[in-house]
């Protein structure tokens, strides 16, 4: 069911680095991600997809993860994920809208999910170390990291407080607690409009 998948699709952050994640699967992820929206539908995004620890680790080193979470820049050794999906835009096929990221992330997302992974979605990207890294041509410009593994730690959504606290934590048993504003809070009644009770 689509409800299960979106709420199992939390963004995760410790994985078993241990547990690799094939070539095969990362190419059925970005499958999903081809089939996505596209703005004007110029599909202008391309996928390096890396499951190497050689390559893994150079590229975690671009990377700023967890910004509510004090002093943790990073997973710790051990709990690194075992595989990127980079996105870049060819530019060569025009301007791209800003959604289109966002469109073939969730993709990419919903189907690591799907198969018992995780993930997490990265524009925390120090893009010219990333770049140098990945000795990109000039015709690409990267947009994006997602980052694929076997999860490794347990999240829970909770409703969020009265005090309208956004910042997600991490309790003593390293369990990862996300607030979510309830539904009856992010659906506007207009005068005239639609109705909360219809």
């Amino acid at each position: 069911m689509l409800k299960d998948l979106v709420i199992r699709n939390r963004t995760c952050r410790r994985f078993h680095q241990e547990r690799p994640v094939s070539l095969d699967t990362l190419k059925e992820l970005v499958d999903l991600a081809r089939l996505a929206p596209s703005g004007y539908n110029r599909q202008g995004l391309k996928y390096i997809l890396f499951n190497q620890p050689e390559w893994t680790d150079r590229i975690n080193d671009c990377l700023t993860w967890a910004g509510y979470i004090k002093g943790w820049k990073s997973p710790p050794e051990g709990e690194k994920p075992s595989a990127f999906i980079v996105m870049v835009r060819d530019v060569g096929l025009g301007p791209m809208l800003a959604q289109d990221q966002g469109f073939a992330a969730m993709c990419i997302l919903l189907g690591a999910v799907e198969r018992g992974l995780g993930g997490c979605f990265l524009i925390a990207v120090d893009k010219t170390r990333l770049r140098a890294v990945l000795d990109l041509g000039d015709g690409y410009e990267i947009e994006a990291v997602v980052a694929i593994g076997h999860p490794k730690e347990q999240i829970v959504l909770e409703e969020m407080g009265a005090d309208g606290d956004v910042r997600y934590w991490r309790d003593e048993q390293g369990v990862h607690h996300v607030p979510k504003r309830s539904l009856a809070d992010i659906i506007l009644t207009i005068p005239g409009g639609g109705r909360q009770d219809a």
